[in-house]
């Protein structure tokens, strides 16, 4: 079993030792293609580690209600300084725990009891946060749900993109207070010009969620909302590549606001440990690389589901331009569910998660699609010969799901090819 570099820190706690190692030989000897992760960098990680997790400091620079936090001030703002740099904004919040947080306090921020909101529909690629039934934010606003266009089979006009003339008709009749663009499961550009167009012909203010493509914006890969939008939120952990935790961009009309529903409105005390940790990623995503990174991301993405659809699966959208890909496992297999790719997947290796495809006749916890992502293992190195390896390994172990043998067979291949792409090979060699 391969030794977690923390068992010199922990060595008398058998126990988290033993299971930190067992996660250790999980992530870098089978493949991560969950859209939602990545390998952070070793100094993001020694930032999320360090002696800043002792440190209470409720309040924001400047205006904290505990002592000693000068060294944390200038931490917390140096975050902010690199974070508004980065994406060009007049101000953010560092603080969120997660981009949950940060778009539940953005709605604390900018809307009353009952106002009204405009976002896209949990079964067709929205948010949990995005109005579904079975998240608070239903519960305190009225939430309509646009989606996307019906399924086509031509190929030069496959569907499935967002319908912008249902967006704009809705917006007409419902007079939304905000409207919210963004997607957890989309796999296609999200044009910030568009939503805009119509929020200002209605008078509605624009949040941009941009959880997932927050890393391919830094790098130049993705439309930049940040002028388009009043309030952009996301998480650091997804393509930003940082430590979990989410984040707020705002104009600075919104500032105050903004702070005030974070802290105290949502929060207590920021983990200061992971806002230094956030600055370091921001620093890294500033980089030259970066934007070579979040380029091969994209290129990767690209090239899997153009191999998962000579395979068999179906791409929803007909493709992808940004890191992941929504795969309809119908056309591969009608009676294979997602729930069961998902697992029989697990058991050779291969980490991918269930999810649902627009119009899915099964449930969010049977699904009839994957949903999978480049930036963990292009982060490790990988590139487009390698993803399309992986398609095949994946079509091979789902066509012949029932057979053991098969199933050992590709996890050996998976674990032979991950060996030659370890992200953290520095601390094993």
């Amino acid at each position: 079993m391969s030794a977690s570099p923390f068992d010199d820190f922990i060595r008398d706690d058998a126990e988290v030792v033993e299971l930190l190692g067992r996660e250790w030989a999980r992530q870098t000897s089978t493949l991560q293609l969950i859209a939602s992760e990545n390998f952070a960098s070793p100094a993001v990680m020694a930032a999320t580690g360090s002696i800043l997790t002792n440190k209470y400091a409720e309040g924001y620079p400047g205006r904290r209600y505990y002592g000693g936090n000068q060294v944390v001030d200038e931490i917390e703002d140096l975050a902010r300084r690199r974070l508004t740099a980065l994406f060009g904004a007049d101000h953010a919040n560092v603080q969120p725990h997660s981009g949950a947080n940060a778009n539940v306090a953005v709605y604390q921020a900018l809307l009353n009891p009952g106002d009204t909101v405009l976002a896209m529909r949990l079964d067709q690629g929205g948010h949990l946060t995005h109005g579904s039934p079975a998240s608070i934010t239903s519960k305190f606003w009225n939430f309509v749900s646009y989606g996307v266009t019906p399924r086509n089979d031509d190929p030069a006009s496959p569907g499935e993109h967002i319908d912008f003339e249902n967006v704009r008709a809705l917006a007409l009749e419902h007079r939304p207070t905000l409207i919210v663009a963004g997607a957890t499961a989309y796999s296609r550009f999200i044009d910030p010009a568009a939503f805009r167009e119509i929020a200002d012909e209605v008078g509605a203010l624009l949040m941009f969620d941009s959880a997932h493509v927050a890393g391919l914006i830094a790098g130049g890969s993705h439309p930049n909302p940040v002028p388009y939008a009043d309030v952009v939120t996301f998480t650091t952990h997804k393509t930003l590549r940082g430590p979990r935790g989410g984040a707020i961009l705002c104009r600075e009309e919104h500032a105050k606001k903004v702070d005030s529903a974070v802290f105290p409105g949502q929060q207590g005390g920021p983990l200061e440990h992971v806002v230094a940790a956030k600055a370091v990623a921001f620093k890294e995503a500033a980089q030259p690389a970066f934007a070579r990174y979040t380029a091969q991301i994209v290129a990767n993405a690209r090239a899997f589901a153009t191999a998962l659809a000579n395979e068999g699966f179906r791409p929803v959208s007909g493709g992808t331009d940004n890191h992941m890909v929504i795969a309809d496992l119908r056309d591969f297999d009608a009676e294979l569910t997602g729930k069961v790719a998902q697992e029989v997947l697990d058991r050779a290796g291969i980490t991918t998660n269930r999810n649902q495809i627009p119009d899915d006749p099964r449930s969010p916890f049977i699904t009839s699609g994957l949903r999978v992502g480049t930036a963990a293992e292009t982060t490790a190195g990988m590139g487009e010969g390698e993803f399309a390896q992986i398609a095949a390994l994946m079509a091979r172990v789902l066509r012949h799901r029932d057979d053991e043998n098969v199933i050992e067979d590709v996890r050996a291949q998976v674990a032979t090819l991950c060996a030659g792409f370890n992200p953290y090979a520095r601390f094993t060699s």
